[in-house]
């Protein structure tokens, strides 16, 4: 497999409003993208910087979306992830060396197949692996 290109780090935020007035102030000129992301209880705001999307996420269920039982109800930095050409051939590598997706992934993401891994156990912090789709598979609002 060869080195991944960091395509995204996922913060989860209480409020989303303030959130993106402060990340504005931080990366001006970034394109601003919002979407909702229904099924995982998600809506997302994402500022697309040169090299990487800051992607801002406010939960939007009481906790029976799977995005809080993956990423956990806790505010901050939440996951790094990383895109991949080929999902399916990226998890079969990492299963090689033992590492297993969290259950019920690979499945679709708001940039495209998606599949979390379990928290690293020295430094954390969670990792997702994405095959972009070209638009992406949630429903995107204008800013």
């Amino acid at each position: 497999m060869s080195a991944p290109r960091v395509d995204h780090i996922g913060i989860v935020v209480d409020e989303l409003e303030p959130a993106i007035d402060a990340m504005a102030r931080l990366l001006p000129g970034a394109p601003l993208r919002r979407r909702s992301v229904p099924d995982a209880g998600l809506e997302v705001a994402e500022f697309h910087a040169e090299n990487l999307i800051v992607e801002l996420l406010r939960y939007t269920d009481r906790g029976d979306g799977f995005g809080r039982a993956v990423m956990g109800p806790a505010p901050g930095v939440n996951h790094l992830s990383l895109s991949v050409p080929d999902l399916d051939a990226a998890l079969a590598a990492l299963r090689v060396e033992g590492i297993e997706p969290l259950p019920g992934f690979p499945r679709r993401g708001a940039h495209g197949r998606i599949a979390f891994l379990p928290r690293d156990g020295v430094t954390g912090l969670r990792f997702e692996l994405c095959q972009p789709d070209e638009e992406g598979s949630a429903t995107e609002q204008p800013s």
